[in-house]
């Protein structure tokens, strides 16, 4: 039986290392952002390279969701799918998240929005999707009838072998030191905006040390932080020690 993995994350975290870390396992394919096209013909927001993601990708989220409950490409034992907490909009059905296994990758929105301000000159509150991070949380808890684990990604760069073993003993699956490290550079599993937003992936050959970001959040940014703070601080109460 495949295991589907939806590993639920905000932007500017590790999301697309940890994609490059279970792609490298050997026995499982990845699907990068799969509703990204979605959500930007949805919303009509202006991302980097948003007119190539909309063609290169699949408006219609049903046909999405289709995908991602068919077949496995290669037939692997695992699929991974980084998801982005924003692209799951209100409107879109949510029933099939019950056929899947979650996971959800948090940061400290602190640090996202040091990181996602240099790709994008503007934020919001919804852009960086820590509030809808709790609401897919506490939805899918309750369609499985359990939490799913929370990883941080601060924690998680201090001990990454330690916190891939627990995880993956948690899904009932073996680890592999395979994880840990990959060749660096592109792969054909990357989605086409992967130059406006891969840059230090692209480069890494493993995860990187944590370096806490030291500035200061510039004080416009703080009703922002003032909006999320409170989801991230009750997801984090749950993360995986």
């Amino acid at each position: 039986m495949t295991l589907r993995i939806a590993m639920w994350s905000g932007p500017r975290n590790i999301s697309t290392a940890m994609m490059r870390a279970w792609e490298n396992r050997g026995d499982c394919a990845v699907i990068d952002e799969p509703l990204y096209a979605h959500y930007l013909a949805h919303t009509g927001l202006d991302h980097p390279g948003r007119d190539e993601v909309i063609a290169a990708g699949e408006t219609d989220w049903r046909r999405v969701v289709a995908h991602l409950l068919g077949p496995v490409p290669g037939g692997r034992a695992i699929v991974y799918q980084k998801h982005m907490t924003h692209h799951l909009l209100p409107h879109i059905g949510r029933e099939w998240l019950r056929e899947l296994t979650h996971v959800f990758l948090i940061r400290d929105p602190r640090e996202v929005l040091l990181s996602y301000v240099k790709s994008r000159p503007t934020v919001s509150a919804e852009d960086i999707g820590v509030v809808q991070q709790l609401e897919i949380f506490r939805h899918v808890s309750e369609l499985t009838g359990h939490e799913p684990p929370v990883i941080d990604a601060g924690e998680f760069l201090k001990a990454p072998e330690a916190q891939l073993r627990a995880l993956c003993a948690l899904l009932a699956i073996p680890f592999t030191p395979r994880m840990l490290n990959w060749p660096p550079g592109p792969r054909d599993s990357d989605g086409v905006w992967a130059p406006h937003w891969y840059d230090q992936v692209l480069r890494s050959t493993g995860f990187e040390a944590h370096r806490p970001r030291r500035a200061q959040v510039p004080a416009e940014y703080e009703t922002i932080l003032a909006a999320v703070l409170p989801s991230f601080e009750v997801l984090s109460a749950k993360r995986l020690h």
